[in-house]
């Protein structure tokens, strides 16, 4: 089985990296061609156009899109369509929004390709070693897909989700959890900062990153970012999002359901456009650590 993945951004090229390294044999296609052939010094199979991929791989056809969510994602699957036979299966593994994942799977439907939407976690770290992918759509596709998803994934990282747009949905889910729990942890640094106790910010992480109740890969990533500055003063507050915080308070919104810490971490990320504190820089430095995410830096 091999597989051609379209975009090799920092994600999909780690990602297409740790295939190479399981064996699989990957075809590779990016509108930066610098990307492409940097990919086939590692073995990968080169191709400059989606005609050129799609021509490189075997039917039933596998196709991983890792391009930006929204209209890259159309544009690419609008080019694919006449290029792809019945039987052929595309997944989605960037961010896209359940309700684009949910129309673009019976868009696709009607040419007799399957879609599968996919929700990968685990950052750059994640996509280069192992990662988490949480996929929707037909059972059978991803019974199909599951040898490409256990290379991918750390053991017991990916599992079926369910209809169409579900495994994007779990991923927004997961990222408005994620939210609310680097703003607390952003929070609490903020109140040692104030105390007057001169905390050494790395060594209180450092100490809660080893057996404490609150200890895990975010924490292990706050110990990173404050040993390269305690004070983390090589960025502004300002925190960015890319969207799911937001998708995950309208669809809690739509189906009833009280999230207020998501929500309030959503807020705070807004608030700190305009005001940086140690908190605010707390959540900027973890999103740089575990995703590349670019941060404002201090001037």
């Amino acid at each position: 089985m091999n597989i051609g993945i379209v975009g090799l951004g920092k994600m999909g090229f780690n990602m297409a990296l740790h295939l190479l390294e399981r064996g699989r044999h990957v075809a590779a296609y990016d509108l930066a061609y610098e990307a492409v052939t940097a990919l086939a010094e590692h073995g990968a199979q080169p191709a400059g156009s989606l005609p050129e991929l799609v021509g490189m791989l075997e039917t039933p056809r596998i196709l991983w899109l890792m391009v930006p969510a929204g209209n890259p994602v159309d544009a690419t699957l609008e080019q694919l369509l006449p290029l792809l036979e019945r039987g052929d299966i595309v997944v989605d593994g960037g961010n896209s929004h359940y309700k684009d994942s949910e129309r673009r799977a019976a868009r696709l439907k009607e040419w007799g390709i399957t879609f599968l939407d996919a929700g990968t976690s685990g950052g750059l770290d994640g996509a280069r070693r192992g990662a988490c992918i949480m996929v929707g759509g037909d059972k059978a596709a991803y019974d199909t897909i599951e040898p490409l998803l256990r290379d991918l994934c750390v053991e017991n990282g990916c599992g079926y989700m369910g209809r169409s747009g579900a495994g994007h949905f779990a991923k927004m889910v997961h990222n408005g959890i994620e939210y609310g729990m680097m703003q607390a942890m952003g929070e609490g640094f903020n109140l040692l900062d104030a105390s007057g106790f001169d905390f050494h910010l790395d060594d209180v992480a450092r100490v809660w990153a080893n057996g404490s109740v609150i200890r895990g890969w975010l924490m292990e990533l706050m110990v990173q970012a404050l040993q390269k500055d305690p004070k983390l003063g090589y960025l502004t507050g300002a925190i960015a999002d890319s969207g799911e915080g937001r998708w995950t308070v309208e669809a809690a919104l739509d189906h009833d359901v009280s999230i207020p810490v998501i929500a309030a971490s959503l807020f705070a990320r807004y608030r700190s456009r305009s005001d940086g504190n140690v908190s605010d820089k707390t959540v900027a430095a973890l999103r740089h650590e575990f995703g590349g995410h670019s941060f404002v830096e201090k001037p």
